[in-house]
C-alpha cells in the first residue's frame, strides 16, 4: 500500500489573529507548534517509513513538517521545499483582519475573495512589505512567476503541475506534504476529483494528517483524517 499524508501547517500567528496571510511568512503559534507536535505522535502511530518529505518556503510550513520530523524521527535534511506549495496570495488582503473586511465589504464579497474558484482579490502594490517581491524567502523565485493576487483556480495551476511532476511519481515510497489550506485544497481538488462548485466547500483543519492511500497504479483507495476528534 502507498501512502501521501497532507498536513496543513498548524495555527500561525496571523491564523489566531483572523488576518488574510497569503504569501506573507507568518510563524507558528504555540498552539501551532502542538498541533504539529499531536500530527507527529499520530503518523507515529500508524508505523509507515516514510521517504520523501516536501513543504513550501513558508516558515509555518517549514517549521510543521520539522516538528513531525523530530517527533517520528526522520532526517529533517531531506526535506525538499517548492514555492509552488505555498499558500494562496491574498492579493490586497494580505494582512488584513478578516472580520474588520466583512464589516467594510460584505460577507458574501470576501466569501467569494475566500472560497471562489476563479476572482482573486485586487492585486498588492509592489511597495508593500508583504508583497512576495520584498520578502527575502523568494529572491530565487523567478520574477515573472510572483504572483500580485491569486484565485484557488491560479494556485492550483502552479501546485498541480508541481505535484504531478515531482511528488506523484514517489508515492509508492510514501510521502509527507505540509502546506496551506488553498494549496491542500487545490491537491484535493485534483485527487478528490472536485468540481469547481463543490470546493468551495472543502474546509481544511489546520495540524491534522490526511492519509491517502493508493494502490500500486496510483488509484486512490481511502482518505482518512488521524485526529478523528476534530
Amino acid at each position: 500500500m502507498n501512502h501521501l499524508i497532507l498536513i496543513r501547517h498548524g495555527q500561525s500567528i496571523w491564523n489566531f489573529e483572523k488576518r488574510f496571510t497569503g504569501w506573507a511568512d507568518i510563524d507558528l503559534t504555540d498552539k501551532g507548534k502542538s498541533e504539529a507536535h499531536k500530527a507527529g505522535k499520530l503518523i507515529k502511530k500508524i508505523n509507515l517509513r516514510i521517504n520523501n518529505y516536501f513543504c513550501s518556503y513558508q516558515k509555518r510550513s517549514i517549521n510543521t513538517l520539522k516538528i513531525i520530523l523530530d517527533v517520528i524521527g526522520s532526517d529533517k535534511n531531506q526535506i525538499i521545499k517548492a514555492w509552488e506549495l505555498n499558500e494562496r496570495h491574498y492579493g490586497s488582503l494580505t494582512g488584513l483582519n478578516k472580520d474588520e473586511m466583512k464589516k467594510k465589504l460584505g460577507e458574501d464579497k470576501i466569501h467569494i475573495f475566500r472560497r471562489s474558484w476563479d476572482k482573486p482579490p485586487e492585486p498588492l502594490g509592489k511597495n508593500s512589505p508583504y508583497h512576495p517581491l520584498n520578502i527575502e524567502i523568494y529572491k530565487d523565485i523567478p520574477k515573472e512567476k510572483i504572483p500580485d493576487t491569486e484565485s484557488l483556480k491560479d494556485t492550483y495551476e502552479r501546485v498541480i503541475p508541481y505535484f504531478k511532476k515531482e511528488i506523484e511519481k514517489k508515492i509508492s515510497e510514501n510521502i509527507i506534504v505540509s502546506a496551506h489550506g488553498n494549496s491542500i485544497r487545490s491537491l484535493c481538488k485534483y485527487l478528490f476529483d472536485i468540481n469547481n462548485e463543490d470546493i468551495s466547500k472543502l474546509e481544511i483543519p489546520t495540524g491534522n494528517p490526511l492519509v491517502l492511500k493508493f494502490d500500486e497504479n496510483t488509484k486512490l483507495l481511502e482518505a482518512k483524517y488521524l485526529d478523528e476528534e476534530r
